[in-house]
């Protein structure tokens, strides 16, 4: 009974691997079919800016330093939201952390704590002069993006560019191996931006230490919003 059912598994392996090698054998063979892709970019001045404010805290006791942070950024906080509005001057707190240091032979000297503000928005003059009047924190960091909806256009005009180029390069391709056209098989459509922000970080915080009250220094760089389509067509 045992010699049968071994003779029956061996029987439904082999029928098994005689079905698959049958559709590997009977698989159409694919035939000129041609891999490419396309580009389509469109430079852009980034309209989004991003200004992080920070301070840190030192003491030998924990609750000193991180009421030290409270404080300073509470106040921060309250110069912000004075002139904070949707879409043009967004206002968050960052990180806020506390740990504790250590000296030479490994045991805690003290504590020292970070907190953060983030100021972001479309109104560049608005976040630049809020930036200025707050004197609890300092300058950390100036970046440069793109706002949702002006990526969402810009990328709708690189994708059509994008799009033409591989149109035009599969008829090209198809013409020179003496085909009369081609048939699209598979897509797939990537974007992604490379930005420039010429005003250095070190720049900025010296600007905000050397001119209280003032507005912080700032200039907008380009992006290049870059849309690629690759896939591959059937030529016919």
């Amino acid at each position: 009974m045992k010699n049968a059912a071994k003779y029956i598994a061996l029987y439904a392996l082999i029928t098994g691997a005689s079905a698959l090698f049958a559709q590997q054998i009977n698989a159409p063979i694919l035939q000129n079919v041609v891999q490419l892709s396309a580009n389509g970019s469109v430079e852009v001045t980034q309209d989004l800016l991003s200004i992080t404010l920070n301070t840190t805290r030192d003491g030998s006791d924990a609750n000193t330093v991180q009421t030290g942070l409270k404080t300073a950024l509470d106040a921060a906080l309250v110069e912000a939201r004075k002139s904070a509005s949707p879409g043009q001057l967004e206002v968050r707190t960052g990180n806020f952390s506390l740990y504790p240091r250590y000296g030479r032979d490994g045991k805690s000297v003290g504590w020292q704590g970070t907190a953060e503000l983030v100021l972001e928005g479309r109104d560049f003059v608005r976040i630049s002069a809020v930036a200025g009047k707050i004197q609890t924190l300092t300058l950390g960091n100036v970046s440069y993006g793109l706002s949702r909806e002006q990526r969402l256009k810009v990328e709708a005009d690189a994708q059509g560019m994008a799009i033409e180029r591989f149109k035009a390069r599969a008829a090209d391709i198809a013409k020179s191996f003496g085909f009369s056209g081609y048939a699209l098989r598979e897509v797939s459509i990537n974007a992604n931006d490379q930005g420039y922000s010429p005003r250095p970080r070190m720049l900025a915080m010296q600007a905000k230490s050397e001119m209280a009250d003032a507005p912080v220094p700032i200039e907008a760089g380009k992006t290049s919003v870059v849309v690629t389509v690759s896939g591959s067509v059937q030529l016919k």
